[in-house]
């Protein structure tokens, strides 16, 4: 299975990067990386990672000038794409189909074959403008997935809710690593 990873400039990149993390250990996943330049400094400021560092747990990495790369046509089959974390200004491009950037060409481009497209939107409060865009991309058919915690597992860190955001992510992929609490329901 390919699939792609995009990180733009919103802050919450340790989704981006905890899900290559992942995937690394994942044989059967060959993983596509593109960031933007905001994601690049944003990985500096939020994290111990470097941008390298990061480059280095995927399979391949993009240039998100590159306009020519594979994932920028839809005859490069992938199993589909996740953009973590997802900034309103990547969402506006991808809801509008305004693909001046490989991440934005390469979202355009899953959307058009009917692939799976997981937006990991990290923006709070949002104003209407905001939802407007998640219902516009929703309805062109991305999955909207903002990194909401599940209180329910009784997170003993940051850490935890980050992995049980990450496995909910991958499992509309169908994967499963293994780093989701599942409800069980109440026991009465």
């Amino acid at each position: 299975m390919r699939l792609i990873i995009a990180m733009s400039g919103a802050s919450g990149v340790i989704y981006g990067i905890r899900l290559l993390e992942v995937l690394k250990q994942e044989p059967d996943v060959e993983t596509h990386l593109v960031m933007s330049a905001s994601a690049k400094m944003n990985i500096a400021i939020e994290t111990k990672w470097s941008a390298s560092e990061v480059k280095a747990l995927a399979d391949h990495v993009h240039s998100n000038k590159d306009i020519a790369a594979n994932i920028a046509s839809g005859s490069f089959k992938t199993a589909g794409m996740i953009v973590a974390p997802c900034a309103m200004k990547t969402l506006s491009a991808i809801a509008n189909s305004y693909a001046d950037s490989l991440i934005v060409r390469a979202a355009d481009v899953v959307l058009k074959e009917r692939r799976r497209l997981v937006l990991v939107p990290r923006e709070t409060p949002l104003h209407t403008g905001h939802c407007e865009l998640m219902f516009k991309a929703s309805q062109i058919g991305a999955i909207i997935a903002p990194p909401m915690p599940a209180h329910y597992i009784n997170p003993g860190s940051v850490d935890e809710l980050v992995d049980h955001h990450v496995g909910r992510v991958l499992d509309l992929f169908d994967l499963d690593p293994g780093l989701v609490s599942r409800w069980q329901g109440t026991k009465t």
